[in-house]
């Protein structure tokens, strides 16, 4: 009977042992869930990161490509207005020039009909040259407010 008894308590400690393995098995399973949940959440949460960098990417390269049109268009605007300010300048050189001409016919008694003529041609080029300054000017307000006033009318 003592061998019964000793197989019964051999048994048993094997059952206790067997128990507490399936117990850590058990623990192991669960942690390695929560694990594999915790893992699935960062792979969400990254991927969600990341399409957020590409929708700032391409906003910053939307907002590159609008900057350097209009910095062409700036450019171009300084251009223009630039050869509009040198044609004025040289026109008034030449203003200057024929009335000089005129004071010093007028002065001597000489009034002569050529000079009167020149200096109202260049009176002219001279108004011509404002008046090309001045509409460059004008489209340029033209062409910033259109954007504006396009954004207000489907706001």
């Amino acid at each position: 009977m003592s061998d019964i008894a000793e197989l019964e308590r051999r048994i048993t400690a094997a059952l206790d042992r067997v128990s507490a393995g399936l117990s850590k098995l058990a623990e192991k399973e669960s942690g390695s869930a929560t694990l594999a949940d915790e893992l699935a959440e960062e792979r969400e949460a990254n991927a969600q990161l990341e399409e957020r960098v590409r929708a700032i990417k391409e906003k910053q390269e939307t907002m590159v490509a609008s900057l350097q049109n209009e910095v062409a268009s700036l450019r171009g605007a300084f251009e223009e207005a630039d050869a509009n300010l040198r044609q004025l300048r040289s026109v008034n050189a030449e203003l200057r020039a024929s009335n000089t001409a005129l004071r010093l016919a007028n002065a001597s008694g000489l009034a002569d009909p050529d000079l009167v003529n020149g200096a109202m041609a260049v009176e002219l080029e001279n108004l011509k040259a404002l008046e090309a300054g001045t509409r460059a000017e004008i489209d340029r307000a033209l062409e910033l407010l259109e954007p504006m006033l396009a954004e207000a009318t489907n706001a």
